[in-house]
């Protein structure tokens, strides 16, 4: 039995043999072929000031999204690995050709010149960037939805649920303050429209301004944390994203770039008086206009735009417990950010799916080009989406996760717990399938899945499993299957 990907490529090339004289269709098919041998396409949205460019930062470990809100931060931006740095505007007239622009680096962040194009008239800037992170993954920074202007917003939407074609991004992490209306609203809109329809699987809520929800005292991660636990189990969010993850996201961009002044600066704040250091960070206002000498008013404001009261709070505490070495502070930081959460979903969630994902973006390109340009040969490529679709274990197993998250399955709660993991919920890897740690061997995987399969054919053949249930069952016995005919492709791929 070919792969996915396999039957996928087979059928974006016949449909390319059908539609060879069309060059809209062909042109679009060929992009699509070509996206398998892409990294992911990560889409980072939210509302204004969720801290999406902040967050992109900190995933890539250095300044190069603007953070201000500039006119640059009203475009989509691309940015992928490239052997040297640099930045090219694709204007929304085809008719114009893309053309370079200037980068240059202001106080450590990039400045990019539009050379006087209006920004209605940009389709997207392309930043290239020698980068390991997005070696793996391209990241796709949004303007803000629902923002003052609507022409911003609007771009921001048509960009990731475009009326009738499939989103150029593989995947989207979704920021969020807190669970508002507006973002319900949006997570709804953004489910496909289509083909495979409304699978979460392609999305992640982040609560990016986690240190915020504590009001900056130094427990805030852990009631941010607890937040997202709860909204994890909330029913609705459930059936719209794969999990939600609390971090801190200025925090995370600014230790993962932090420089050798600034902790100097953060050790004087802490061989001060521990009572002084709390009174002075009450407010931001006061930590700014205090008499002290050293670190000098300037310093202190510049410490707070880079790590928030909270993050200057965390590092002051730290270093007046001991941690003398501004690298393993700046580690230790990143830890408590949530960003290394975050990464390890990215990877179980999207990277690992990767092949799934590409897939799903070309079915749905198949799809719009059969229903734009009908032919008497497409009844055959149709056919095939539909039976890829149908047929494909992993399309299956996206769905009956979809139909579990949003409560149309009914399995005792343990056993919903154990059918999600096996369906792969929480990765795609053997050893994540199984509930097992990664030091786990093949005799201990073989075991678990062993007992996994035996379990579910137990409950799939029940006379008390009702119709819809034994289906499910039946899926995640096949899931269990897969884990023992061929546990390397479950095997965590980095």
């Amino acid at each position: 039995m070919s792969t996915l990907t396999e039957q996928t490529r087979a059928l974006l090339r016949a449909a390319l043999e059908v539609y060879g004289d069309s060059p809209q269709a062909a042109g679009w098919l060929r992009h699509h072929l070509d996206r398998f041998d892409e990294p992911l396409r990560v889409a980072i949205a939210g509302k204004v000031k969720a801290g999406k460019s902040t967050l992109l930062n900190a995933l890539v470990g250095e300044r190069i999204a603007p953070t201000d809100a500039g006119e640059c931060t009203r475009i989509v931006t691309w940015y992928a690995d490239a052997p040297a740095p640099g930045v090219r505007m694709r204007p929304r007239d085809p008719a114009h050709p893309e053309r370079p622009l200037t980068l240059t680096r202001r106080d450590g962040a990039l400045r990019i010149d539009l050379q006087g194009m209006p920004v209605e008239q940009v389709d997207r800037l392309l930043v290239d960037w020698p980068s390991q992170h997005l070696r793996r993954t391209n990241l796709i920074d949004t303007p803000g939805i629902a923002s003052l202007s609507t022409d911003t917003s609007a771009r921001a939407g048509e960009f990731l649920t475009p009326e009738d074609a499939p989103s150029p991004a593989d995947a989207v992490v979704y920021l969020m303050r807190h669970l508002h209306a507006g973002d319900v609203r949006f997570l709804e809109s953004f489910h496909d429209r289509g083909v495979a329809r409304a699978t979460p699987v392609n999305t992640i809520a982040v609560l990016s301004r986690a240190d915020e929800i504590g009001v900056g005292r130094l427990d805030a991660l852990t009631s941010a944390r607890r937040i997202a636990r709860r909204y994890r189990s909330d029913d609705k969010l459930r059936g719209l994203c794969q999990t939600v993850v609390a971090v801190a996201g200025l925090l995370a961009e600014t230790s993962r770039t932090m420089r050798q002044d600034e902790f100097v600066a953060l050790s004087e704040l802490a061989a001060l008086p521990r009572a002084d250091v709390e009174a002075l960070l009450l407010s931001a206002d006061r930590f700014g206009r205090s008499e002290l000498d050293r670190p000098d008013a300037a310093t202190r404001v510049r410490l707070l735009e880079r790590f928030g009261l909270f993050g200057v709070r965390l590092g002051t505490t730290l270093i007046r417990q001991g941690m003398k070495d501004p690298t393993a502070l700046a580690d230790d930081l990143v830890r408590r950010s949530g960003l290394d959460e975050l990464r390890r979903v990215l990877d179980t969630q999207f990277s690992e799916r990767r092949d799934l994902l590409k897939s799903r973006s070309a079915l749905l390109a198949v799809d719009l080009v059969l229903t734009r340009e009908p032919r008497p040969a497409g009844a055959r490529l149709r056919a095939e989406v539909e039976r890829i679709l149908a047929g494909a274990h992993e399309f299956v197993e996206l769905r009956a996760l979809s139909d579990l998250r949003a409560g149309k399955i009914v399995f005792p709660p343990e056993a919903l717990a154990d059918a999600e993991l096996l369906l792969g919920g929480d990765g795609g890897s053997a050893n994540a399938r199984l509930g097992l740690g990664d030091e786990s061997g093949p005799r201990e995987v073989h075991e678990a899945a062993t007992e996994a399969l035996r379990r579910w054919r137990r409950r799939a053949e029940s006379p008390l499993t009702g119709r819809a249930s034994a289906e499910a069952a039946r899926i995640v016995v096949r899931s269990c299957e897969g884990l023992l005919a061929d546990p390397a492709r479950h095997h965590a791929h980095h």
